[in-house]
């Protein structure tokens, strides 16, 4: 019978500079952990240390960096390149040689962290310092995120995005993951080195991927354009803020509800239930956390495209989150840098059920025009249902179309694109009385052949 192999173990380092402070430092640790968490990995220990910044070649002071290597079973110091240091997979793979027919100690007696997560952006030389300093491997922030979304991406699109997302990752480390051997010849083609052979690849890989997505991106440009006057509502916010439980609510759809940090990465598109007419249109998008890669947000913007066509965005926030307000600016910033600030929003404070009476208060008070609810509340759901109709109410209008008896295969088109309120018959044909968006009925009276 296989076993499973054992869960990382890791440890989590974090950096506060003089403009963090001591709530926003622990707050961003604890969601590290649950990005590690994500990852499948366990959390061992934790270490902090107070700097003027993150520039540092080993970003760590020697004392707390010898504090670090004492937990991973490193040296503390950064050995030379030539030096015969082991990883931390060879050095169990001698000890279990080493102790073959001897009575085997316990795992956990025995085991060291295998990995060293930042909670920040580090350099190639940064990330190869600690490795050889700790004797585990190194991922920062960023790196993890790439890794999560490569996990959890489903679609073609999602898979092509987070792909391209992890090369423009790791070109730039390449150079020092390849040290000591990069630049010997290889003879591949005219002395082409092993490493520049390899960020050629990269490089080739890349155009291929971006022929790709742009193919795939124009047929889902296709797709949205059908959808262009109908109206929609998009769901944004930060990531496991609750956006999935509340699409799951609004449509009745079965989407993945998790409670796991970037549990939906493809964007779902669902009709808001009980139907209207005409329809209103609810998508779920990626979510967003603080110092989400550039290269993710690039990668994505056919993704987030949803939220810029949107009629209504719908900002969800996790209300029971300390830290709810800066989740609420990283949201805001993300759809400023696609354009999408300016489609009109209503801020929706969700998970109230795991707020008291006293943090209600101040949230009313603080966000006098804010949606109050939790998406497991039936009530609350419907109320939002409301405020969504009533939003599109406000801005349809009234009208009179003549159905020719020649065009009587539009009918169905009408009663998606509008309510019809009235219908009579006369020798033109059926003459509708309906409401709906001016732009929606302007588009029926062109496929109609009115003026």
């Amino acid at each position: 019978m296989e076993t499973k192999p054992p869960i990382p173990l890791a440890v989590l380092v974090g950096i506060q500079t003089s403009d963090i402070d001591d709530v926003a430092h622990e707050a961003s640790l604890e969601e590290l952990g649950r990005l590690v968490k994500t990852l499948g990995y366990e959390v061992v220990g934790t270490l902090s240390q107070k700097r003027e910044g993150t520039g540092a070649a080993m970003l760590l002071g020697s004392g707390k960096l010898a504090e670090l290597a004492a937990l991973t079973g490193g040296t503390g110091v950064v050995a030379s390149m030539a030096a015969s240091s082991k990883s931390k997979a060879r050095q169990r793979f001698d000890g279990v040689a080493g102790t073959a027919g001897t009575a085997e100690p316990e795992a956990d007696a025995v085991r060291k962290p295998d990995f060293v997560i930042v909670d920040h952006e580090l350099s190639p030389s940064q990330i190869r310092n600690l490795e050889r300093a700790t004797g585990a491997q190194v991922l920062d922030r960023t790196g993890v995120i790439v890794e999560i979304f490569h996990r959890h991406a489903n679609t073609r699109e999602a898979r092509l995005q987070v792909e391209m997302a992890r090369l423009k990752y790791v070109a730039p480390r390449m150079r020092e993951s390849s040290a000591g051997g990069g630049d010997r010849q290889q003879g591949r083609g005219a002395g082409e080195s092993a490493l520049a052979l390899d960020r050629r690849k990269v490089r080739d890989r890349l155009a291929e991927l971006k022929d790709q997505l742009e193919a795939v991106q124009r047929d889902n440009d296709l797709r949205r354009s059908g959808r262009r006057d109908q109206l929609r509502v998009a769901l944004v916010g930060y990531t496991n803020a609750g956006k999935s439980s509340l699409m799951r609510a609004l449509t009745g759809s079965q989407v993945l509800v998790e409670d796991k940090l970037f549990a939906t990465l493809d964007t779902t598109i669902r009709a808001l239930q009980p139907e209207t007419r005409p329809r209103i249109l609810v998508s779920d998008t990626v979510g967003f956390i603080k110092q989400l890669p550039h290269d993710l947000v690039a990668s994505f913007r056919s993704t987030l495209a949803e939220a810029l066509e949107a009629s209504l965005l719908l900002f969800v926030v996790d209300a029971s989150d300390p830290t709810y307000e800066a989740q609420l600016e990283v949201s805001r910033s993300v759809l400023r840098e696609i354009g999408a600030d300016v489609v009109p929003s209503r801020l929706v404070l969700n998970k109230m059920d795991r707020v008291d009476e006293a943090g209600r208060a101040a949230l009313m008070e603080k966000h006098p025009d804010a949606i109050l609810l939790s998406a497991h509340a039936p009530e609350d759901v419907s109320a939002l249902r409301d405020t969504i109709i009533a939003f599109f109410e406000a801005a349809m209008v009234e009208d009179v179309l003549v159905l020719p008896y020649a065009k009587q295969g539009l009918i169905g088109e009408v009663y998606e694109s509008a309510r019809v309120l009235s219908e009579e018959h006369d020798e033109t044909g059926r003459v509708l009385t309906v409401r709906g968006l001016p732009a929606a009925i302007a588009r029926l009276r062109r496929r109609l052949g009115e003026r």
